[in-house]
């Protein structure tokens, strides 16, 4: 590769590293070709940019951006998974692989929105429910308060209602 060819990659790499909210950094050494392309379909379901980029380059990328603590890592054969929505589900995906048996993949460290986190940190955040059931529960914990003001609501005029009926038919005699 020429030296307008690294500049470019590393011109690239830099906006990604900028705009990625997690960036992850394992070593595939000894990983066969079926198992990466494997990895690879898996992380791109997962909306995640998994790219080998010699260590140089990616140190020079890293400059300047908060993804810049993870140059001590830039060590031996490194692989980089970029996620720019969902960092919980690219945690899943490199954890599932990195615990297979026989699995040669081994994640290195990450960074989660500026906060360098190590290998434990990126298993203890797959563990952790996808974004869309994190939603959901913080919709239905918000939501019940109001359910329940509702049912008081109704349940004032029901109870009026009641009240008058009660009135209503002893009046009547009944």
């Amino acid at each position: 590769m020429n030296k307008e060819g690294k500049q470019q990659v590393v011109a690239e790499m830099h906006e990604k590293l900028q705009r990625a909210q997690a960036v992850f950094l394992a070593d595939f050494r000894g990983m066969t070709v079926g198992k990466a392309t494997e990895l690879r379909n898996e992380l791109r379901k997962a909306d995640v940019e998994y790219k080998v980029v010699k260590n140089t380059l990616l140190e020079l990328a890293s400059r300047d951006t908060d993804k810049a603590g993870l140059a001590d890592h830039f060590a031996g054969p490194t692989a980089i998974a970029l996620s720019y929505t969902d960092p919980v589900a690219a945690a899943k995906v490199l954890s599932r692989f990195a615990k297979e048996p026989n699995s040669t993949l081994k994640l290195k460290a990450a960074v989660l929105s500026g906060k360098s986190m190590s290998v434990s940190d990126v298993q203890a955040l797959a563990e952790l429910p996808s974004r869309e059931v994190l939603v959901a529960k913080l919709l239905g914990t918000m939501q019940a308060p109001i359910a329940s003001f509702v049912g008081v609501l109704a349940a004032v005029p029901g109870g009026f209602v009641r009240a008058l009926a009660a009135v209503r038919d002893q009046k009547e005699g009944k």
